[in-house]
C-alpha cells in the first residue's frame, strides 16, 4: 500500500501550469514544509520540506485557495521518478502526488499565524474551550453539550 498523510505549511504559492492537447488539464506544484515530531541532538533543521504536485480540480483549488503560509492537511501517494538534465546527469526525484487535500485550521488562525491579514475575526458564536486540563484534553464548555452528536 502506497499512501501519504501530511500536514504542514506551503513555502511559497502554488506554481500553477495547464497540460497541453485537446483536454487541458491543471497541475499545481507546491512544497509543504512538515514539522518534526523529534529534535535530534545537534541538528538544525526542525522541518522536512516535501514536494508535492496535484492534478485537475485538486489543482485549480491550490490555485484559487492556498498560499504561502496555509495550513493543509495532505493526503495522497509517494511517486519516484528520474530525468537527464542538460548536463547530462541522472537527477532522481519523490513527490507526493496529492489526491485530497484540505484546510488544517481557520481563517482566523490563519491570519493569526500571517501576522494579521484584512481577515476581521467575527465574534464566536459559541463558548470557546477552557484551559486544557492535566491530561492534555481541552474541557468541552457546559452550553455546547446540546449540539454534540452523541453523549458525553
Amino acid at each position: 500500500m502506497n499512501k501519504v498523510i501530511l500536514m504542514g505549511r506551503l513555502t511559497r504559492d502554488p506554481e500553477i501550469r495547464y497540460s497541453s492537447g485537446d483536454s487541458q488539464t491543471a497541475i499545481a506544484r507546491y512544497t509543504l514544509a512538515v514539522d518534526r515530531r523529534f529534535k535530534r541532538q545537534g541538528d538544525e533543521q526542525t522541518a522536512d520540506f516535501i514536494n508535492c504536485v496535484v492534478f485537475g480540480r485538486g489543482a485549480e483549488f491550490a490555485e484559487n485557495y492556498l498560499h504561502q503560509g496555509t495550513k493543509i492537511v495532505a493526503t495522497g501517494r509517494i511517486q519516484t521518478g528520474s530525468y537527464t538534465n542538460k548536463d547530462g546527469q541522472r537527477v532522481y526525484t519523490t513527490d507526493v502526488v496529492v489526491e485530497d487535500q484540505e484546510f488544517a485550521e481557520s481563517k482566523a488562525a490563519a491570519a493569526g499565524y500571517n501576522g494579521g491579514s484584512s481577515y476581521q475575526q467575527a465574534a464566536p458564536s459559541r463558548p470557546e474551550p477552557t484551559e486544557a486540563a492535566g491530561d492534555g484534553f481541552m474541557n468541552i464548555p457546559d452550553a455546547i453539550e446540546e449540539e454534540l452528536p452523541f453523549k458525553c
